[in-house]
């Protein structure tokens, strides 16, 4: 089903010492049209895009440069967490460039709701590439606007980034498998 690459690679940034990218990819056994929209379609992102356990309740997505995905993650006991993408770049199929921050119900940026360190805005890269029917999709996150210890955080957090973001694309790998049948 998937290809995982959890090595992450060294920021080329001068400035930010220390500052390691994240990087993460799997292969999908689908079509990049279909995994592009299920990454760009609200109907789609509500059913998968969430730590497992977790729902999407409320969102709103404009798809645009500029434009926001605006979400609410509520677990099973009823605790939200809200976040927000605001999109920077977007090539279909093949690429899509946002920033990510945490935010409050109106979407204002927040600190991360159990990390105080984890930095406010974080550019991520979601590049899709097709190959023979199956889509290799590769996430890249790296701090933005981060002060030194942010930037520490966020490098010293790749494990815990790797087992999050691997739940969701296996959600995302299931759902994928259901939207093809149906």
């Amino acid at each position: 089903m998937a290809t995982i690459d959890q090595n992450p690679e060294l920021h080329s940034d001068p400035n930010s010492e220390g500052l390691r990218e994240f990087v993460i990819a799997r292969i999908f056994d689908f079509p990049r049209e279909l995994v592009f929209s299920a990454w760009t379609e609200e109907r789609h992102l509500k059913h998968w895009f969430a730590p497992k356990g977790f729902t999407i309740p409320v969102s709103h997505l404009n798809l645009v440069p500029g434009g926001v995905f605006h979400y609410c993650m509520r677990a099973a006991n009823g605790a939200e967490m809200w976040g927000k993408w605001t999109f920077e770049e977007i090539v279909p199929p093949q690429r899509i460039v946002l920033v990510s921050t945490f935010s409050n119900k109106h979407g204002n940026p927040t600190r991360h709701p159990y990390v105080s360190n984890w930095p406010i805005e974080v550019l991520t890269k979601t590049t899709l590439i097709e190959d023979e029917g199956k889509t290799l999709v590769k996430i890249s996150w790296i701090p933005v606007n981060a002060s030194r210890i942010e930037c520490l955080t966020f490098s010293g957090m790749h494990e815990a980034m790797a087992q999050g973001w691997n739940g969701t694309l296996d959600q995302l790998a299931e759902y994928l498998e259901a939207a093809s049948r149906s």
